[in-house]
């Protein structure tokens, strides 16, 4: 049984799913990103700990260092580590609800397909 022959309501259950999974996919690519930010925020706040106050410490700004003072970096690596994990919550919930729409989608799918074709 060819795509032409389903149903409208079933192709568009499986335009859908196609959809509720390319969403799931670009959720999950997101959320890999966000950990290896918080990775490299963690990385950064330990090197810092190690730092005596009198060293020099610096940023990238693009392609250019910028000299800072200790304080001032813990500070912004404090808020971008917040920010990041509040972005990995968020994520990690829609991920869940993706999930679930998937499932759910496919389940109903199976259903649809079967009461067109009875003889699965």
């Amino acid at each position: 049984m060819s795509a032409q022959d389903l149903p409208p309501a079933v192709r568009e259950q499986l335009t859908r799913l196609d959809q509720f999974q390319q969403n799931l996919q670009a959720i999950m690519v997101q959320k890999q990103q966000v950990d290896l930010e918080l990775i490299e925020i963690e990385k950064a706040t330990s090197e810092l700990i190690k730092a005596k106050p009198t060293d020099p410490v610096y940023k990238t700004a693009g392609s250019v260092l910028v000299k800072l003072n200790k304080t001032d970096l813990s500070k912004e690596l404090a808020e971008k580590k917040e920010v990041a994990t509040t972005r990995q919550m968020v994520l990690s919930k829609q991920e869940v609800r993706l999930k679930d729409n998937v499932k759910e989608l496919q389940s109903k799918l199976e259903q649809s397909l079967k009461s067109v074709n009875p003889k699965q």
